[in-house]
């Protein structure tokens, strides 16, 4: 039983695939859709609702290193 020619040129993540197994077997499958794909216009659209959502919000930094989220208009109740 050999491999045929399009076994034989694997990318990358299927040869990381084929190599985790087992690990697959206890932790799930993982994604294989392909990321080449032309946007719809409904992802479009979610894809700019998600962006303007992370616009209301900043990022502020403790001086122990922590960050947390903190709301940049408080008085914005728009996207919450």
């Amino acid at each position: 039983m050999g491999k045929s020619n399009s076994e034989g040129k694997e990318n990358a993540s299927q040869r990381f695939m084929r190599a985790t197994g087992r690990l697959r077997a206890i932790f799930g499958p993982a994604n294989r859709s392909s990321l080449v794909h032309d946007m719809t216009e409904e992802n479009r659209r979610l894809l700019a609702q998600r962006e303007a959502e992370t616009q209301q919000w900043e990022t502020v930094t403790r001086p122990d290193g922590s960050t947390y989220v903190v709301p940049r208009n408080p008085e914005d109740k728009s996207l919450r």
